[in-house]
C-alpha cells in the first residue's frame, strides 16, 4: 500500500503542468547511473531544500526519466527529500 501510495504521488509530481516547475532548479548532468537510478547534477542553489550550489547525486523517482538524462546535458529539475534520499520528483 505504501509503494502504491508512492508511486501515485510521483505520478502526479511527474505529470504536472509545466507551470509547476516553473520555480525548478537548473543544472547540468555530470554522471547517470542507470543500474541504480541515480544521476549526478552540478546544480544552482534548491530553495525548497535549501541547498547551496554543489555538485552531487540524486536519486531518481521514475526510471523511465532515465532515458532523458544524458551526461553534459542542461537540465531544469525539482527535487524533493522522500524517506530521507534527495530524489529528482520532477524534470523539465
Amino acid at each position: 500500500m505504501k509503494t502504491t501510495m508512492f508511486a501515485a504521488l510521483v505520478a502526479a509530481a511527474l505529470l504536472a503542468a509545466p507551470a509547476a516547475y516553473a520555480d525548478g532548479t537548473k543544472g547540468e548532468v555530470t554522471k547517470v547511473d542507470t543500474r541504480r537510478n541515480r544521476v549526478t547534477i552540478k546544480h544552482g542553489p534548491i530553495e525548497n531544500l535549501d541547498m547551496q550550489a554543489m555538485t552531487m547525486v540524486f536519486e531518481v523517482a521514475d526510471p523511465a526519466v532515465m532515458d532523458k538524462l544524458k551526461v553534459g546535458a542542461p537540465i531544469t529539475f525539482t527535487a524533493e527529500r522522500i524517506e530521507g534520499k534527495l530524489t529528482i520528483t520532477g524534470l523539465e
